[in-house]
């Protein structure tokens, strides 16, 4: 059995500024779409066979150009994306063969710096029977709960918070039945799992796994880049 990977790219990243698409913007000469597929790739023990990337209309053929080198001998698809992060997922999942394939990580492009280790994590723990698994990190800040006014309402105990990550990884049907709902405020595929009552396993995630977001991210971006190619 083998793995899928999905990477939702077809979002602008307007807080990131520029003119290219966010999966676009370069790091150290790459483009961010460039250096998650890479890291996917380099996840061996996760066993990828296909990558399907939701790219913005009209770049397909760019992108595919620009990935090939990178998936080995992985199958690589490309489809346009949608207006929401939900509805490229959901395109792209169209695309994914229904044989052969285990597990379906979905991984956004704005976190390319994810280590191996963690991807291998996620995969393991959906072949050992979980259904659903998320990447995760502790919560450092004190979180408030706030109401319409910006009033404190609670202050909820950071112990038991935690940040999410990607990749995510599903079994194939259940990722499958939970895009055939209505995925209206959902911020991740794992929420809409939790929609079906499924519960939603996590493995320990990394800060390198960080989501570029705005300007100041792409330098932290290149300092992990400058100390990995350093090593």
């Amino acid at each position: 059995m083998s793995t899928a990977a999905i990477i939702p790219a077809a979002g602008l990243g307007l807080r990131l500024g520029g003119e290219a698409p966010k999966a676009l913007r370069e790091v150290g000469g790459e483009s961010l779409l460039v250096h998650a597929v890479r890291g996917l790739s380099a996840a061996t023990a996760a066993g990828l066979s296909c990558f399907v990337i939701a790219v913005p209309a009209g770049t397909e053929d760019v992108v595919a150009k620009q990935l090939d080198p990178y998936v080995g001998d992985a199958e690589l698809r490309i489809v346009a994306g949608g207006a929401e992060r939900t509805d490229s997922v959901r395109a792209a999942l169209d695309l994914v063969p229904l044989d052969g394939i285990d597990c379906v990580l979905v991984h956004d492009a704005a976190r390319s710096f994810v280590p191996v280790a963690v991807i291998e994590r996620v995969v393991a723990a959906v072949r050992a029977g979980s259904p659903a698994v998320v990447p995760v990190i502790p919560v450092t800040d004190t979180i408030k709960r706030i109401g319409p006014g910006g009033e404190v309402l609670e202050t909820p105990d950071r112990s038991a918070l935690v940040a999410v990550q990607t990749p995510q990884g599903f079994d194939p049907e259940l990722l499958r039945r939970a895009h055939s709902l209505d995925g209206a405020g959902a911020t991740d595929d794992a929420m809409l799992c939790e929609r079906l009552g499924v519960t939603v396993q996590t493995v320990e995630g990394s800060e390198d796994a960080f989501k570029v977001t705005r300007p100041r991210d792409l330098l932290l971006a290149e300092w992990i880049l400058a100390e990995r190619r350093g090593q």
